[in-house]
């Protein structure tokens, strides 16, 4: 308790005061990632002429290595791409699949009761097929322009000197419990059993030998051969729940390019994410709700704002944890959630002033009806990884990555952490005899709240670009974060650096800082049911002026830079 106090003692150091810092500025190219060490490998390809995607690249390997606890090749990612020539926006799905084995029960105990969210998270059987190769390798071939091989010099030669262990790594380190495999721990911690500290120097030579494999071969290195036994047989081979993942399962993975889902506010084109992410639909639903109220003549975060925002938020959320998720699997009512009709009438549910602090109820959404389902509001922890990305040819990508929760699995292969992705199906298959869009099944993707978004002018210019990790909450953070900029006219580093405020059709969750003790107060009096937490977003945001200069914006909350030329 003592080191989880100190730790969280230490991120509070970490969050943003009530005056923002200034934004990162630049009029060629520009770069923000979580890590320091990630942007410059992402600036270096931008220098060389690089596109968004090669940057991405070269900052996602490096990202595997320094923030290992939140991303990296043994995970998944979403990206959504600008490509301005083509005046082309399109996403590429990269998310994890269940192994063809999976079935509907894989999380309840023998009882048919689900299992309790560790018991179910650390060892094999919440491990899902990694996607982040795949996704990029399909990008890469589309929209790339340097050598593949050459986006992982920077990474194999940190992983070969050595980085120092970064904040962020350094606290998840003090505060973990479960990395308890003996590869994971002998890399994490030290021979005495304690973990790397911040500043110190630490190598890994396993990950720099498949850095060059891949860099060589391609993604098919990690699909196929030494590096697919090596994850399979982790999987498989789990100590504690043991996977049933195959070298079929590997090999038969495929990332997608689907098209963008987009919509409009207040005269601007919001363009994100669509199945099996939840992100850009409940985003555009809830800007939808939100173009009834007032906010452009309302302060920063007042209590009016904030009040009409949690109650959107709140009844998006819950035609979300309903009607979304994998739609190779499942009939998702996209063009319905979407209906500016129906969204009206969800808004005028909303009262102007005060709260039920109720859970609010499903909409019957327009569609045309195949099968009912259950409500599923599954359990997504706040870990995950962002890269926002401007090149000089003024293409631009939002990147969200993971490895799902804080060290995945907690399994390591190869000197990479594997996801627990699988996690994020719902854990009960079925209520009251109706089945849960989002359960487990073999092939299936789960679903996710990643939200990478682009935002065009009202002139169809690209405005900006924004994301964030944070898990279910991501999508209220990147709305706060458009909200900053389109209504209230803030750079991206003072949208970012506002309180963070979130309600996923529950209670309303208010950032645990002094600039937020008024807020949460009035929204109390409002009838909001309010609970008070870190809310630790990873926000990232560039937007692009009129003349070209770019504004970069980076979440103080973590180890994140903004920088460009």
């Amino acid at each position: 308790m003592r080191r989880l106090l100190i730790a969280c003692l230490a991120l509070l150091a970490f969050l943003p005061a009530a005056q923002a810092a200034e934004p990162a500025r630049a009029t060629k190219y520009m770069a923000v990632t979580a890590n320091p060490m990630a942007t410059e490998a992402a600036l270096k390809a931008l220098r060389a002429g690089g596109s968004a995607i090669d940057a991405a690249i070269a900052a996602q390997m490096v990202l595997t290595l320094v923030e290992p606890q939140s991303s990296g090749i043994g995970g998944g990612a979403f990206l959504v791409h600008f490509d301005k020539k083509a005046g082309r926006t399109t996403s590429y799905d990269g998310r994890e699949t269940a192994p063809a084995a999976a079935k509907p029960d894989r999380f309840l105990d023998k009882d048919g009761k689900p299992l309790s969210y560790f018991e179910a998270v650390v060892g094999g059987r919440s491990v899902g097929v990694p996607g982040t190769m795949r996704v990029l390798e399909l990008a890469h071939r589309k929209h790339g322009k340097l050598p593949w091989a050459s986006l992982f010099e920077d990474a194999i030669r940190l992983a070969e000197e050595g980085f120092p262990v970064p904040p962020r790594l350094g606290r998840a380190l003090i505060r973990e419990k479960h990395l308890t495999q003996d590869t994971a721990r002998a890399y994490f911690y030290k021979p005495d059993g304690t973990p790397w500290k911040q500043g110190e120097r630490l190598r890994n030579p396993a990950l720099a030998d498949t850095m060059r494999i891949l860099a060589a071969d391609g993604a098919k290195a990690f699909y196929s051969g030494a590096i697919a036994e090596d994850i399979v047989a982790t999987v498989t081979g789990a100590p504690r729940n043991p996977g049933d993942m195959t070298l079929a399962d590997l090999a038969g993975y495929e990332a997608k390019e689907r098209p963008a889902v987009c919509g409009s506010y207040r005269a601007r084109t919001v363009c994100g994410m669509g199945p099996p992410s939840s992100g850009g639909i409940t985003v555009l639903m809830v800007l939808a709700m939100l173009e009834r109220f007032d906010l452009p003549n309302e302060k920063r975060l007042s209590s009016n704002a904030a009040h009409w925002m949690l109650e959107a938020q709140r009844l998006a959320y819950a035609d979300r944890n309903l009607y979304i998720a994998d739609s190779d699997f499942v009939d998702v009512p996209v063009a319905g959630l979407l209906d500016r009709a129906y969204l009206a009438s969800r808004a005028r549910l909303i009262d102007v002033a005060s709260s039920t602090g109720e859970k609010a109820e499903a909409g019957d959404v327009p569609r045309k009806r195949t099968q009912d389902f259950a409500p599923d509001a599954s359990l997504q922890l706040p870990a995950t990884s962002h890269l926002s990305i401007v090149d000089g040819a003024g293409n631009a990508l939002s990147m969200t990555t993971t490895i799902e929760a804080e060290f995945g699995s907690r399994l390591m292969v190869r000197g990479f952490l594997l996801n627990n992705e699988l996690t994020d199906f719902s854990f009960r298959p079925e209520a009251d005899g109706v089945p849960v869009a989002n359960r487990v099944e073999g092939g299936k993707r789960s679903r996710s709240s990643m939200s990478p978004t682009l935002v065009f002018g009202k002139d169809g210019r690209l405005e900006f670009v924004t994301g964030s990790p944070g898990g279910s909450q991501i999508i209220n953070y990147v709305l706060k974060t458009i909200v900053g900029v389109v209504d209230w006219g803030l750079d991206p580093q003072a949208a970012i650096e506002l309180p963070n405020i979130s309600n996923r059709n529950g209670p309303s969750e208010i950032e645990r800082r002094a600039d937020a003790d008024a807020l949460a107060s009035s929204l109390a009096a409002r009838g909001h049911k309010v609970e008070r937490g870190l809310l630790v977003s990873g926000l990232q945001a560039i937007k692009i002026l009129s003349d070209g200069t770019l504004l970069g914006g980076a979440d103080p909350r973590r180890d994140s830079l903004a920088a460009g030329d």
